[in-house]
C-alpha cells in the first residue's frame, strides 16, 4: 500500500475485510503466529464442517463467527482471512498467496463447522460474537485448510520496518471507558474521524499494525482500556492513512516511531480451491 488518494477505495476494503480480526488472538496482545503441524493427523478436527463458495449476492466480507458450544459461521470469507484466524496472523504475515485467496476482493466462502461434543471448545461460551476462536478451535482452523483447502506452508523470519506505540510528550487526551462490557474496538473513516471504545493499548497497537501494514507494539506503560475521540480541524483530503494516523495519535498524547525488526511471515507453497459440499 502506497497510501496515496487514489488508493483508498482499497485501503477502506482491506480496513472493512480485517475488522474481524480486531477481535482474534492476536488482536488480544498475542503476537506470536500459531505454528502446526503439517498434516491434519495430528491437528484436533471439527465433527463436522461445510465450505461453499458464497453465493453471487453475498454482500458480506470475512463475517467469522464463534457462538456457544464452540460453533463457528462465516459468510463471505476469504481464504486469506481463514489463513489469519487459523494461525494467528495478520494479513501482511502472509506471503506467496495467489490472487484468489485475497482478503478483500478474492473467493468468498460460507463455513459451518461444530466440535465434536466431548472437545473443550463445545462448552465455549463467548460473550461476543466476534470473539476469537479458542487455540483448540484454531487448530481446528487449520486442519480444516489443510484437508479442505489442500494447504501446504512454512514459516519464515523476515526483516521489516515496524512501529513502536509510545506516550507522547503533550496532554494525554485518553478518559476512562463509559462502558467497561463494551467490545473492544477503535477505528474511523481516516479523514475526518477516528476513535476508540473501551480499547486498550496493546489492542490499539494490534488495530494501528493492521492499517500500517507492519507490527507495532506498545510501549505506552499504560495499563487498562480507554475511550477517545480524534477530529482534525481542517480535512485533508489528499492525506494518506499512515499521515493521518500518526496525527490522530499525537493528537491523543500518544506517539509512533519507526522502527526496525523481524515478523514471523506464513509462506503459502500450495492452496485450492475447495470443491462445495
Amino acid at each position: 500500500m502506497n497510501g496515496k488518494t487514489e488508493n483508498m477505495g482499497c485501503v477502506h476494503l482491506r480496513i472493512a475485510a480485517i475488522w474481524f480480526a480486531a477481535a482474534s488472538a492476536f488482536a488480544q496482545g498475542n503476537s506470536a503466529p500459531v505454528e502446526a503441524q503439517k498434516a491434519p493427523d495430528g491437528l484436533p478436527q471439527f465433527a463436522a464442517a461445510s465450505v461453499r463458495p458464497s453465493g453471487p449476492d453475498s454482500r458480506e466480507l470475512n463475517g467469522l463467527r464463534t457462538l456457544p458450544g464452540g460453533r463457528i459461521i462465516g459468510k463471505g470469507v476469504r481464504a486469506q482471512y481463514l489463513i489469519m484466524v487459523a494461525f494467528n496472523v495478520q494479513h501482511f504475515q502472509i506471503a506467496s498467496a495467489p490472487v484468489w485467496t485475497d482478503l478483500g476482493t478474492g473467493t468468498g466462502f460460507d463455513i459451518q463447522a461444530v466440535p465434536p461434543s466431548d472437545s473443550a471448545s463445545a462448552q465455549a461460551k463467548p460473550a461476543f460474537s466476534v470473539d476469537p476462536p479458542d487455540d483448540e478451535e484454531c487448530r481446528m482452523l487449520q486442519a480444516l485448510l489443510i484437508d479442505r483447502f489442500q494447504l501446504k506452508y512454512h514459516f519464515e523470519s523476515r526483516e521489516v520496518q515496524t512501529y513502536l506505540l509510545e506516550r507522547g510528550k503533550g496532554k494525554l487526551n485518553l478518559q476512562p471507558p463509559k462502558d467497561k462490557t463494551a467490545y473492544p474496538w477503535a477505528g474511523g473513516d481516516y479523514q475526518t474521524w477516528y476513535g476508540g471504545k473501551n480499547i486498550s493499548m496493546p489492542k490499539l497497537a494490534v488495530r494501528l499494525s493492521e492499517w500500517l501494514e507492519r507490527p507495532v507494539a506498545d510501549q505506552t506503560g499504560l495499563s487498562g482500556s480507554f475511550d477517545f475521540e480524534y477530529k482534525p480541524g481542517d480535512v485533508d483530503n489528499s492525506a494518506d492513512i499512515t499521515g493521518f494516523l500518526f496525527t490522530a495519535m499525537k493528537a491523543l498524547g500518544l506517539e509512533i516511531k519507526a522502527s526496525k525488526g523481524s515478523v514471523q511471515t506464513i509462506v503459502i507453497d500450495h492452496i485450492e480451491r475447495p470443491s462445495p459440499n
